[in-house]
């Protein structure tokens, strides 16, 4: 595909997202999951990634069953090797798993983050370290 067509059907992803997508969607946007920004529907070479955080080069992917045949499978696992050979790590999860396990791939999410590119804590939850004796704070 063109670099203007992978826009165009990105463009057309975002329009028509799954329940799975709207509900990762929740809790990605607006730097809301930990400061981290991402990106939906992302085109990347002859790719569109589900969710991608430029900072960490995160891409999430979720599946539906689509994606159960063997060769889809096979597809998805050349698209990973390309994105992997360019630095991209990539997380799929099945649709049907985000809907049981929430906190199991919240955990997951957060823990690629952290490995790629840890943000610091925010002031707001790193603990209160006393004045040391004898020192004169202004």
């Amino acid at each position: 595909m063109t670099p203007q067509r992978v826009t165009c059907v990105a463009r057309l992803l975002r329009k028509q997202d799954t329940w799975a997508e709207k509900l990762l969607w929740r809790w990605l946007r607006d730097r809301r999951f930990s400061s981290y920004k991402f990106r939906r529907q992302h085109p990347f070479g002859p790719h569109i990634l589900d969710f991608f955080c430029v900072e960490a080069w995160l891409d999430i992917e979720l599946d539906g069953r689509q994606h159960g045949t063997p060769a889809q499978h096979l597809k998805d696992t050349e698209r990973d090797a390309w994105l992997e050979a360019r630095g991209i790590r990539v997380l799929r999860f099945w649709n049907s798993r985000l809907r049981r396990e929430k906190d199991s791939i919240r955990d997951t999410i957060w823990q690629a983050l952290q490995e790629r590119s840890p943000q610091p804590m925010p002031s707001y939850c790193r603990p209160l370290v006393p004045p040391k004796v004898g020192t004169i704070e202004r």
